[in-house]
């Protein structure tokens, strides 16, 4: 009791605090509600000695006194902790990570390092053996479509046995798919048509040419890109255009190819964009499986109609090159099952992933399919040619530094 005079008139209290973060302190056997105000160095004493005396029931009836005399603002009941109090927990779950959060970490990088590797094997398989077949069956519509039908089966098989959910759309998804599905079928047998006619490594430098056309039509359908962004697609402009002045396979057919499919591919992503805003819980897996079965549509009516005719001379002419038929359908499978396949690592990969690293990984991947060609098929590389993939590849890279900087304000200003 003695103690209690020593105290001023004016109630004891402590540092603002939330009422479920109670002061720790093994005489605190019973919290006492105080005013809300602040406390000063010098009287942290004071705070001791009446932590210690709080255990005794006299003091009790004194702070139930002083309860009643001053009243506990309610509005203060649920209020969020003050700063100190974040800072000091967030300090702690530093301090004392738990070992599973230590554990997620090589774990997400080990299951990253999965995808991407399955991402790049599977496009360079594709690349590989996508290119054999147009060489002995040059008919680059019937193999662009046969891949989209094996897509499309292999989605069905994968809806059907309910390893993958089937998303529930109806008709405006269908309608609103339309465009998107249009413009994949034209990138995807633009770049068919390109790799018929030169190298795979040519097709996909001038492939990597893509972010240019996605700057200028998107600038033109009203976006505005920060100076870093422009100057970025400039090497990759330079860059392929020495690549394509040196290419010792220059074929005009095959570069007009490789760029239309940039811009359907640009195309489809703009229109995806502004059609598909009201259907974003249907994945980008089963997006992409909708879509492919709407190009198969798309494309194989046209294949049809615009080299029907030569493809039963054609298919003769190949198993008479290639000797046995077997070898001939496992390569035109094996394309067809990689197509799809690399396709969906990619969209598994930026589900996982940011934009810019997706971005990078792209980027990287290029390099990796563009040597792996050239080892494979031998083709010839002159200098120049080389460094103008490396430019075009380079400015690429930049474009997806640039542009993720944009997307991170537009996020931030939002």
């Amino acid at each position: 009791m003695m103690l209690l005079n020593l105290l001023p008139s004016s109630s004891v209290t402590f540092p603002k605090s939330h009422h479920k973060f109670p002061i720790n302190n093994p005489s605190f056997s019973h919290p006492t509600i105080v005013p809300r105000t602040s406390i000063s160095p010098q009287s942290k004493f004071k705070v001791l000695a009446f932590n210690k005396i709080d255990s005794n029931p006299t003091s009790q009836i004194y702070n139930a006194s002083k309860f009643l005399k001053t009243p506990y603002l309610f509005g203060d009941f649920g209020r969020k902790p003050t700063s100190q109090i974040v800072k000091s927990t967030s300090e702690t779950s530093q301090d004392s990570t738990p070992d599973g959060e230590l554990e997620k970490k090589p774990n997400k990088t080990l299951q990253l390092g999965i995808v991407f590797g399955f991402w790049y094997f599977q496009n360079i398989v594709f690349n590989i053996y996508n290119k054999k077949c147009l060489n002995i069956f040059p008919y680059p519509w019937l193999l662009a479509s046969f891949q989209l039908f094996v897509g499309s089966l292999w989605m069905l098989f994968l809806w059907a046995s309910k390893l993958q959910p089937c998303p529930k759309i109806d008709k405006s998804f269908i309608i609103a798919l339309l465009g998107p599905a249009l413009f994949h079928t034209v990138g995807h047998i633009s770049a068919c048509v390109s790799f018929s006619k030169v190298a795979v490594s040519f097709t996909h430098v001038i492939k990597s040419a893509e972010p240019v056309f996605s700057v200028v039509f998107s600038s033109a359908l009203g976006d505005s890109y920060p100076i870093s962004v422009w100057l970025s697609i400039l090497p990759i402009v330079m860059g392929c255009s020495l690549a394509a002045v040196t290419e010792v396979s220059f074929n005009l057919g095959g570069l007009w190819g490789a760029m239309i499919s940039n811009v359907g591919f640009v195309l489809r992503n703009i229109y995806s964009k502004k059609s598909l805003q009201n259907f974003k819980h249907v994945n980008g897996l089963n997006l992409y499986g909708w879509i492919t079965i709407l190009s198969f549509f798309y494309l194989f009516p046209v294949a049809i109609f615009v080299e029907g005719s030569q493809w039963v001379p054609g298919y003769h002419k190949a198993i008479a090159s290639i000797g046995t038929p077997s070898t001939f359908y496992l390569w035109v499978m094996i394309s067809g099952v990689f197509y799809h396949l690399y396709n969906q690592s990619s969209y598994q990969a930026l589900d996982d992933i940011s934009p810019l690293t997706f971005s990078v990984g792209n980027t990287m991947k290029r390099v990796v399919v563009i040597v792996s060609t050239v080892i494979v098929f031998r083709n010839p590389v002159r200098p120049l040619n080389a460094l103008g993939s490396a430019i075009a590849i380079f400015g690429t890279f930049l474009y997806s530094q640039a542009s993720s900087k944009k997307k991170a304000v537009v996020e931030k200003k939002e």
